[in-house]
């Protein structure tokens, strides 16, 4: 199956190369979009010393954390991202009729690879936030902020998992998927912590984007000892469980399109 994916992401990335130029020009057209968001948060400082005890630097490692997860996400899960294509136009049927399971060939099927230029970006914002933070360098940190990067993937894959269950009712996935990802998003670029106490129950219970980067955060810096802040980006894979059940759940009960 590796090296079924592996052949997957050669095609996808070759059939994208074709167009170079088109590819070149959105590749710069995502740094720009990008970078806009991280100027907004440094202009925000300007203004600010700091936002409920946060440092712009500190307020940057949330930032770069939660980016890297989305970006990657978009770059190798598009197809479960945009799983509501293949209802509409039929292609799902052809999916469940081969001997892949129908996650891995939505997987293989769609990858956006100008999105990477949003990895490398975030990428450079972790390293440019870590190096102006006292963190004191010893292996439980170095696993946590490893945690802290596949926890981030593994959240919002869960979201899309979310999404493309809740596309087998609607057929189309609508605006509740921007309000989950691009509007969550926005909101756990920043401490979660700043936030009013209803929404930081939102996203440690229901959505729990406060385990990828704001309690991992605390016992970082040294904000916090608590053991629970430490493993706090294990209870992702707990999220991921609902979220794989109610995929299948709603393959289970897909009736076809008819095509």
């Amino acid at each position: 199956m590796v090296k079924l994916y592996i052949e997957s992401v050669k095609l996808k990335l070759k059939s994208q190369l074709e167009y170079r130029l088109s590819f070149i020009l959105t590749f710069i057209s995502q740094i720009g979009v990008f970078f806009t968001y991280y100027f907004m948060t440094v202009a925000l400082f300007q203004r600010f010393d700091n936002i409920k005890g946060f440092t712009l630097y500190e307020v940057l490692l949330c930032f770069s954390i939660i980016h890297f997860g989305f970006a990657f996400n978009e770059t190798f899960f598009r197809g479960v991202d945009k799983f509501d294509k293949f209802i509409i136009d039929g292609s799902l049927d052809r999916l469940l009729v081969r001997p892949r399971g129908v996650l891995y060939q939505v997987i293989c099927s769609e990858m956006d690879f100008v999105k990477v230029a949003r990895i490398i970006q975030s990428l450079i914002i972790f390293f440019i936030a870590i190096s102006h933070l006292n963190i004191e360098w010893n292996i439980i940190n170095i696993l946590l902020i490893i945690a802290m990067f596949l926890s981030s993937i593994v959240l919002f894959f869960g979201i899309f998992l979310l999404m493309a269950s809740y596309c087998f009712i609607t057929i189309h996935g609508l605006e509740v998927r921007n309000l989950l990802t691009d509007g969550g998003k926005q909101m756990a670029q920043y401490p979660i912590g700043i936030f009013r106490k209803g929404f930081i129950f939102i996203f440690t219970f229901i959505i729990p984007y406060a385990s990828v980067n704001y309690y991992p955060l605390l016992y970082l810096l040294g904000k916090s000892h608590n053991i629970l802040h430490l493993l706090s980006p294990l209870l992702i894979i707990i999220y991921l469980i609902p979220c794989f059940i109610s995929f299948k759940i709603g393959l289970k009960h897909y009736s076809s399109t008819g095509s």
